[in-house]
């Protein structure tokens, strides 16, 4: 499998990389199937694992930590904090506080005296951004981290986290893991040009728009799909107004795939990694079947008249769902108090 430098941090990559966020209660429950999964992605060439502590409650790093041992010192091992932990409101963010707690539970999980790359999992609107480069930059110095980075920030909050960064001398982020695929190609206009002109290794998530582009004919009935409904009643709606875009770019993305001896999924694989600002590529298989009809896509390169027509179906830019990014909406956009002069 080809390798791809991580941005700065001076680690190598494998083009595809493994999420472990199917492994454990939120998905695969079966420890020994999930190892062996995890077994079979790094014999094919993955190197990098990415998992976060709010996956399973921690259950995934558990799986990974058991998984890796043995195997440790030639694997890029990532995990991610600052989702919600528990109910205080204490157990989430990026302060000190909690990065320092956040940090020695992940460690003591993934069975690990390091961690490769540490990202925030989505910004946090209150906490000053100085705070959480501070604690990160003091694990870097403590070993207890090598490299860390963001997940989900929009390009203007890159920008302010570099000048924070040198103006107080701190570490900076190095990495950056947006939302991206055909289907949401938001990340084009700004997230990707941002992160090229600092330096940022991308490493991308949910390259099958959370199973839109799987092939599956029965995709309201997906695993993926039962998880989300609850938060996203109309994310697999065909007949709402995302869900019709979406069809219709579906059936002509199959016939592309078929026509270039492809399955969908790989082609979405291949469209993903095609990007010069990206890294590499998350994949997420809950199963052995699952994984193994993902890898080859790493052995894919589209060509520009591929890469034109997908243009064709999905403009560059362009999100055919809004709702997909879900990360949490900033104050200025969530408080009416704050869009109203008094």
């Amino acid at each position: 499998m080809k390798r791809r430098t991580l941005g700065s941090t001076g680690m190598s990559v494998s083009e595809i990389a493994l999420g472990a966020m199917m492994f454990g209660s939120l998905g695969n429950q079966d420890h020994g199937d999930a190892i062996r999964i995890i077994h079979s992605a790094l014999d094919a060439g993955i190197n990098l694992i990415d998992t976060a502590d709010v996956y399973s409650r921690g259950e995934s790093e558990e799986i990974v930590g058991r998984a890796v041992k043995g195997r440790r010192d030639g694997l890029v091992v990532a995990t991610k904090f600052g989702r919600p932990m528990g109910e205080d409101p204490n157990q989430r963010g990026g302060s000190r506080r909690w990065i320092v707690r956040a940090v020695e539970d992940s460690l003591r999980r993934l069975g690990t005296d390091y961690i490769d790359l540490y990202q925030i999992h989505r910004p946090d609107h209150g906490t000053g951004i100085g705070e959480t480069l501070s604690a990160l930059s003091d694990l870097v110095q403590a070993g207890k981290i090598r490299a860390f980075g963001s997940s989900m920030f929009p390009a203007e909050t890159t920008v302010e986290a570099q000048w924070e960064a040198e103006r107080r001398g701190l570490h900076r982020f190095l990495t950056e893991q947006p939302m991206y695929s055909v289907f949401t190609r938001g990340p084009e206009a700004a997230v990707f040009p941002t992160a090229q002109r600092y330096g940022l290794g991308v490493l991308t998530f949910s390259p099958l728009n959370s199973g839109w582009l799987s092939g599956r004919a029965d995709l309201p009935a997906t695993h993926r799909a039962r998880l989300m409904s609850s938060a996203l009643p109309l994310a697999y709606d065909a007949s709402a107004p995302a869900g019709r875009l979406k069809t219709a770019a579906l059936a002509e993305l199959t016939v592309l795939a078929d026509d270039a001896g492809m399955t969908l999924p790989q082609l979405a694989i291949a469209f993903a990694h095609a990007h010069p600002a990206v890294s590499s590529v998350l994949i997420g298989p809950r199963t052995q079947e699952q994984l193994d009809g993902l890898l080859p896509a790493a052995g894919i390169d589209l060509t520009d008249d591929i890469l034109d027509r997908i243009d064709e179906i999905v403009p560059p830019g362009t999100d055919l769902d809004p709702a997909d990014n879900y990360a949490a909406a900033p104050p200025a956009i969530e408080d009416p108090g704050l869009r109203r002069r008094r």
